[in-house]
Formats: structure tokens, C-alpha cells, sequence
């Protein structure tokens, strides 16, 4: 018998043992850091054969920009504005026309609890509305430069979701509950479908500081099975060290020395004989060392604000103390998809609970700071993108795990994952539409009802990418996870 046939002699096969002893210790020690890695196993037969980065159609768009606010941004106050909510302020629901809307009938959600969107006695709204643009959207006051771009909004103001607490942040990004285990979110399977624009920079960047653990975590911009190589890759603004965790320590390595070591592997990759097992955390390990050096170089130019003229910077509020880091972020995310990044992930309000949106107490201070801090940002990149002439190439999406429930919490709003909105805007996206509706109170979706993959089916869709055929064998979804299109908002 063969020795490396026996038994006792597995997880290396005697191809790879050949070619690695056949290149001398070199390729010992390529082995060797491999295995360190744990990314080296044993060669494993291959039945899948992954998406070769082309559209499944003609798509509308090429990149995506995926604003969220965690902790749940009102929606009867900002972009589905509910006049009667004042008008029966201070009233039990049981005492106005619309009492049935919190017939437990109507209730869609898995995890039913009478504290979150249960409460009887109506607030009134804490902020202004007007109409805005030819379409005449109504929008509150928190949104007002939001509001002057509503001609290129289209409003969903009937998602549901299926979870009342702050796991339904990874929800939003994944379509399935923490309990679930962390599931590919929107960013990775589209990293997965359609592969990079530009081999210098990743297909998938996360701007801000991510949901807190205990609604996702990593998870909200990890990708699960597809493989470690299409999770979210975090960038900084910081131009002096966008990247720190590739930044040699004291710059003990010359530019031409990293681009060296770094290259390494990708060369004895490539070599004929080198054949290791079609392993994902191989793939990704390896992507990383050859992708490090190129993004030492490209991302802190990307990231080089200084750069844009002072009428830019003004747009997105970066000359105002409480604008300037969102609106870093917005800028950064312009320059990103200006270079070809596919999926840019845009976090506000994480902090070491349910997110800063979370206002169960106080919501007029707490919502006038928030939406003050993010408000000028967004509207800016949305104006920036429009007379650059990207808007038509790029989908902005914008989100918050659920809304806030119509009657009082003292002086705040409760969890309400029964009705809410979100709104898209540009590649393939109608302006100045809404679509859907929730009851005269807020309360409920009750036409062209929404599930939150939905939006996700919708983005995928204006990419040129069908979520049925990206599927991974053994690893099949529900048909809920997949979403469907919303089609009366595209174009």
C-alpha cells in the first residue's frame, strides 16, 4: 500500500504533498502557514460551482448604498406622517374611529407581546410636516433636506417584520432572527453574485460603528457560508489610518518590501502543481494577502476628503460639528461607489444597547438630535450623487429595524414592528412615489403589505441578481428569506 494512502495519513493527499515538498521548503512553509490559519484541509470533491460575478439579467444599477439607523426611527413622524395621531392625542384608541386596529387578529408577528406597540393612549406628534417637491411627499420636519429630495424618493410605508425586539436589526440585514444563527446578509450575497469593479479596493465596505452584539453584531455585515472573503471589510475615515489592522507596526517594511511578502503567496498560488482543496477559508485567506497591499494604497486615497472642493464638503454638512461625521461617512460612501465598490453599509445610532433610535423615553429631544446629525448628510449625498450623474448607476437605501408605535411609553414610543417604512432612491427607482399603506393611526400595513426581504429582493433585482439562483446546495431558504420584488416602485 502506498503510504500516503494510508488510513492514518489524512487530510493531505499526495498531490499536495508532492508539489509542496517539490518546491523545497518554500512550499513547506507556505503549508505551514496555511494550516497556522487553519485554511489548509484536505481536498474535499467539488459539486458546486459558485456565481461567475455576471448578472443574471440586464441590471439598473451597479452599486448600493445602505444607510441604517438602529434603534427605530419613528415612521408616523418622519416619512408616513399620521395628522391623526394629533388630532386624538391624549385619547385611548378605544374611544376613537379606529379602534379595531389593534384587533389581535391583524397582529402578523411570530413573537406577539402587548408591551411593544400595545399602547392604548395616543401621542400626538412631536414634530411638523409639510409637503415637499412636484409629488408633494409628506415629510416631518426632522427630515426637512431629506425632504427637498423627495421627487427621487420612493417610500414603502407598509413593512412588517417579524420580530418586536432590537434582533430584528439583524433582520433587517439578513431576513432571520439572531436564534437563527447569523445568515448571509444583503451585502454579501450580492459580494457573492457580482464580485468587484475594482480589484484594488473590496466589494463590500461597512462605514460606522456597527449594531451593538446583542442585535447582530458581526453578523449584520458577515457572510456566513458564502465564505468569510464576501463579509463586510470596515473602513475608517481617517485618511492617516483607514486601515489599521494592515498597517505594518512602526512602517518597519518599505512599500516595495510589502508589495513583496504580500504578493507571495499569491505567486506560489499560481504555480503549476500548487493545487490545495477548494476550501472557502483558503480562498479568503489568500484573497486577503493579495488584496492588503493594493488597499494600503487605494483606500486612504478614496478616503482623502481634503480633496473635494469646500462646496462639496458644506453639502454634506462637514463644516457643522454635529453633521460632520455622518456626513464623512455619506462622502466616503460617494468616493466608494465612484471607484466601484459594489455594497457600501452605512451605521448610525449603535451604541451598547438597542441603538441610539430607541426612544422609549423623551423621543422629541432624542429624534430632533439624531435626525439633526444624519438629516443634511444623507441629502446631500443623494443631491452629490443626482449632479454627478451616479444616482442613476446607484442604489440608496434607506432603513431602521421597525417604527414606533403610535400610542404614548410616557414620553416616548414603544418597539412597532407591525407597520413601518423604508425608502429607495435612484438606480431602476421611481422618484416621488409611495407604495403601501398603514392604517389612518399608523398602526398597521394594511395594503400591499411588505416583508422586509422584500427590499432585499428589490435591491438584488435592480443589480441583475435573482436570489433563487445564487442558492447554495444544502443550504435552502425559506421562500420568506428570499423576498419579492416590489415592482410598482421600479422603473
Amino acid at each position: 500500500m502506498n503510504s500516503l494512502n494510508h488510513p492514518r495519513c489524512t487530510g493531505v493527499s499526495r498531490r499536495t504533498f508532492l508539489a509542496d515538498t517539490g518546491m523545497g521548503f518554500t512550499g513547506l512553509a507556505l503549508g505551514a502557514l496555511l494550516f497556522k490559519d487553519g485554511v489548509a484541509r484536505g481536498e474535499a470533491p467539488t459539486t458546486f460551482n459558485p456565481p461567475d460575478g455576471k448578472p443574471h439579467f440586464t441590471p439598473k444599477a451597479k452599486s448600493v448604498i445602505w444607510i441604517f439607523l438602529g434603534g427605530g426611527v419613528s415612521h408616523v413622524e418622519s416619512f408616513d406622517v399620521k395628522p391623526e395621531l394629533t388630532k386624538y392625542a391624549g385619547k385611548s384608541i378605544d374611544d376613537t374611529p379606529y379602534k379595531d386596529v389593534m384587533d389581535p387578529k391583524k397582529l402578523r408577528i411570530t413573537e406577539a407581546n402587548p408591551a411593544h406597540g400595545g399602547r392604548k393612549t395616543i401621542m400626538g406628534l412631536n414634530t411638523g410636516y409639510k409637503p415637499y417637491g412636484q409629488s408633494g411627499l409628506v415629510v416631518g420636519d426632522w427630515f426637512k433636506h431629506i425632504g427637498e429630495c423627495a421627487d427621487d424618493l420612493a417610500v414603502v410605508r407598509s413593512l412588517w417584520t417579524a420580530h418586536n425586539d432590537h434582533g430584528a436589526q439583524l433582520t433587517w440585514h439578513t431576513g432571520r432572527h439572531p436564534r437563527d444563527g447569523g445568515l448571509p446578509t444583503i451585502g454579501s450575497w450580492i459580494s457573492y453574485g457580482l464580485g468587484t469593479l475594482n480589484e484594488n479596493l473590496p466589494e463590500f465596505v461597512v462605514l460606522g460603528q456597527p449594531t451593538n452584539e446583542c442585535c447582530g453584531g458581526t453578523w449584520t455585515f458577515g457572510a456566513s457560508h458564502l465564505g468569510p472573503e464576501h463579509s463586510g471589510v470596515r473602513l475608517g475615515t481617517d485618511p492617516k489610518n483607514p486601515l489599521p489592522f494592515i498597517t505594518p507596526a512602526g512602517n518597519a517594511l518599505t512599500l516595495a518590501e510589502q508589495r513583496e511578502n504580500l504578493s507571495l503567496l499569491g505567486k506560489l498560488n499560481q504555480l503549476a502543481g500548487i493545487e490545495y482543496p477548494d476550501d472557502k477559508d483558503l480562498r479568503a485567506r489568500i484573497k486577503s494577502y493579495e488584496l492588503a497591499f493594493q488597499m494600503q494604497t487605494a483606500v486612504p486615497e478614496t478616503v482623502e476628503l481634503d480633496k473635494e472642493s469646500a462646496e462639496t464638503k458644506s453639502l454634506y454638512g462637514l463644516d457643522q460639528a454635529n453633521t460632520k461625521p455622518f456626513g464623512e461617512q455619506c462622502l466616503v460612501a460617494r468616493r466608494l461607489v465612484e471607484r466601484g465598490v459594489r455594497f457600501v453599509q452605512l451605521f448610525h445610532g449603535s451604541n451598547s444597547g438597542g441603538g441610539a433610535w430607541d426612544a422609549h423615553g423623551g423621543i422629541k429631544s432624542n429624534h430632533t438630535k439624531l435626525a439633526a446629525e444624519v438629516d443634511k448628510p444623507i441629502a446631500g449625498l443623494l443631491k452629490d450623487l443626482k449632479q454627478r450623474g451616479l444616482l442613476k448607476d446607484t442604489l440608496v437605501v434607506w432603513g431602521t429595524e421597525f417604527g414606533r408605535s403610535p400610542g404614548a411609553q410616557g414620553d416616548g414610543r414603544d418597539h412597532h414592528p407591525q407597520g413601518f417604512c423604508a425608502w429607495l432612491a435612484g438606480g431602476g427607482v421611481k422618484g416621488g412615489i409611495t407604495h403601501g399603506v398603514t392604517d389612518e393611526l399608523g398602526f398597521h400595513a394594511v395594503e400591499n403589505r411588505h416583508y422586509v426581504t422584500d427590499i432585499h429582493a428589490t435591491t438584488l433585482h435592480l443589480l441583475g441578481l435573482d436570489s433563487h439562483k445564487l442558492e447554495v446546495p444544502g443550504r435552502k431558504r425559506l421562500d420568506i428569506d428570499h423576498g419579492d420584488v416590489i415592482k410598482e416602485i421600479l422603473t
